[in-house]
């Protein structure tokens, strides 16, 4: 039966980028300049509420109203939704957060997956994993990897039936500790700016390799090979970020300490690497039996750290939270 009748609602994790997503070739659609990979970091999670009104349309994420640009990106979410469903109506949007946002621990992609997954089901809709993850990826498009889940695969595509993405595996069992770094930064501008860069074309080139390389260490269940490209690939990605036109430089004094602590590390025989996506907070992916003490030396440096795992797909829950 149709949705519109109640409230249906959803949570979903957000994504580390192992390879990177960087820039977007159709703005419109949010079609990428090449292939990507992700992991979903539980515990952290995005909680979203969706329903049709008649009423006028109003979208809280963490109880602020969302206005310009950033309802935009909503709507072309749920327009997806209203297109497919044929529905004409308004709608109310009311989302959580479990963790900061906008300080590169993913929200949006947890958040845009959330409520793809939300809309479609209130919608009346029944779509796969696939159909999802493409009109998620209208929000942002790290969120069509947050809706298929574990690690996955964005695929570039060449318009907007064939950008979607994939689960690649729900292994390895890979411990992740983020440090967390306050930096406000807008991730729209890294995108736009990537081209800018004399390095954007090389990066471009070698990306293949990297999605190629990156799918056999996740098929081998190979953490330390994963822990190695993601490291490669964030210093990349910033290096761009650094050589655009707006000369972006997103790391903090913190950053820099965290990656001198994670290569002291490993000098001492600790397997931990680190990995950064558009912002300061960083990501120190390592084994299940490294993390209580990669924890501890982040913390003594005086920076606040969560501990993750690998987390799943979006999926739906029946606790609202409107009435």
């Amino acid at each position: 039966m149709g949705g519109r009748l109640g409230l249906r609602s959803a949570i979903a994790h957000p994504i580390q980028g192992l390879i990177k997503y960087h820039g977007l070739k159709d703005r419109r659609l949010r079609l990428p300049y090449h292939d990507s990979i992700s992991v979903c970091t539980a515990p952290l999670y995005t909680h979203t509420t969706f329903r049709f009104t008649s009423g006028q349309t109003g979208v809280s994420v963490d109880e602020r109203r969302l206005s310009g640009h950033e309802l935009e990106r909503v709507d072309a979410v749920v327009a997806a939704v209203k297109k497919m469903a044929r529905i004409k109506e308004n709608y109310r949007v009311v989302s959580k957060n479990s963790f900061p946002s906008n300080i590169g621990l993913g929200a949006s992609s947890s958040g845009f997956a959330a409520l793809a997954v939300a809309a479609s089901l209130e919608a009346g809709l029944s779509l796969t994993r696939r159909e999802l993850s493409t009109i998620a990826r209208l929000g942002a498009g790290s969120a069509s990897r947050s809706l298929t889940g574990f690690f996955s695969q964005w695929r570039r595509g060449h318009d907007h039936p064939s950008s979607y993405s994939q689960v690649l595996g729900k292994e390895p069992d890979m411990g992740m500790v983020v440090a967390l770094i306050p930096a406000y930064k807008r991730t729209e501008d890294v995108h736009e700016d990537v081209k800018s860069s004399p390095f954007f074309q090389a990066r471009n080139k070698y990306v293949p390799h990297a999605i190629r390389e990156m799918k056999r260490a996740i098929g081998e269940k190979d953490i330390s090979k994963i822990g190695r490209l993601a490291e490669l690939d964030s210093l990349m990605i910033h290096v761009i970020a650094m050589t655009g036109k707006k000369e972006m430089i997103l790391w903090k004094p913190e950053t820099l300490k965290i990656f001198a602590e994670v290569k002291h590390m490993r000098e001492e025989g600790i397997e931990a690497f680190f990995s950064v996506d558009t912002g300061a907070t960083v990501y120190i992916n390592t084994y299940k039996e490294n993390m209580s003490t990669v924890d501890k030396r982040i913390r003594e440096l005086g920076i606040e750290t969560i501990v993750c795992n690998v987390g799943g797909g979006a999926r739906e829950t029946r606790e609202h939270l409107m009435r």
